[in-house]
């Protein structure tokens, strides 16, 4: 793991030091004058001028680097800057190249999973689209281990698979909804999980959860379990529970369900809401439990082990 500010501590500012020290040095300055100026050490400006510390070459390249010490050298060298104003001038293209730039390219660098996330991430905005993501496999990670520490669950799931997930809060697809891929399956009466959680990796959960979704439900997590008539009895007697067609296309059945449920029952679209199929041919019937989280999801579901 390695921060952005380690970025620019061990790779942006020596090199910039390197750079002014040296423009100063052909302004004229003595050494003990260039540690002045920079608040260094006169051993430190010794590096600098003998090679001693390494630049960087993006850094070294980059044209509004360049600018930058030479506005700073003529500001410090004329007197019309002060060290004060020089650390402000410094300080405002540091948070211009972490905001997408060049800082942000050598973080990915140092961190190829930023790079591989596939998504907008600033470093100083705290609802990042990373962050936001990184929260919902924190989520799905939760919920996991709820099921998975529950003495029974194994026993709960259909032949196809479960699995549990959770959507971003603009979901659209299902590159937006985090799952454990290759799904859950009941292994000599444990669960067994074959990877952590990943986007877009699920397909029939997801699949039900963004069509409830697009019918009015505000749920972000779900489950789903093996059907039985008596389970659904046990979840009607604490969330409303709606039936679709396992022979239509699934997400037009799901989302004329609940848009018929919710209409009849006037049901709060923040609760926990049950979808099943009785199943048709090659179709294993099915339960679904949605819930606001994932974790929420896993909790009802660990209620009826």
């Amino acid at each position: 793991m390695k921060f952005i500010e380690e970025v620019v501590v061990e790779e942006f500012l020596p090199t910039v030091r390197a750079m002014l020290a040296e423009d100063l040095r052909d302004r004229g300055f003595t050494q003990h004058e260039v540690a002045d100026a920079l608040g260094i050490s006169q051993s430190a400006v010794s590096k600098y001028a003998h090679g001693d510390v390494a630049r960087h070459e993006r850094v070294v390249a980059d044209a509004r680097v360049q600018d930058l010490v030479d506005r700073v050298g003529e500001g410090l060298a004329s007197g019309d800057m002060s060290r004060v104003a020089a650390l402000v001038e410094i300080e405002v293209l540091i948070r211009r190249l972490e905001e997408g730039d060049l800082l942000a390219e050598l973080h990915e660098a140092a961190m190829p999973e930023l790079r591989d996330a596939d998504v907008d991430f600033s470093v100083h905005d705290p609802e990042s689209g990373l962050r936001e993501r990184e929260r919902v496999l924190a989520s799905v990670r939760r919920g996991l281990r709820t099921l998975t520490n529950a003495s029974g669950f194994a026993a709960l799931i259909p032949n196809v698979g479960a699995n549990v997930v959770e959507c971003l809060p603009d979901a659209e697809t299902i590159d937006d909804v985090a799952a454990i891929p290759g799904r859950l399956v009941d292994v000599k009466g444990r669960a067994m999980v074959p990877g952590e959680p990943e986007f877009g990796v699920s397909e029939h959960v997801a699949t039900v959860l963004l069509a409830a979704r697009a019918a009015g439900s505000d749920a972000r997590g779900a489950v789903n379990v093996r059907y039985d008539p008596e389970l659904i009895e046990e979840l009607d007697d604490d969330h409303p529970t709606v039936a679709f067609d396992a022979e239509a296309d699934t997400a037009t059945a799901v989302r004329e369900a609940v848009d018929a449920h919710g209409a009849e029952d006037g049901d709060d679209a923040s609760d926990a809401l049950v979808l099943y199929q009785t199943g048709a041919v090659g179709v294993e019937p099915i339960v679904y439990v949605l819930a606001p989280d994932a974790p929420e999801a896993a909790r009802i579901v660990r209620e009826l082990c």
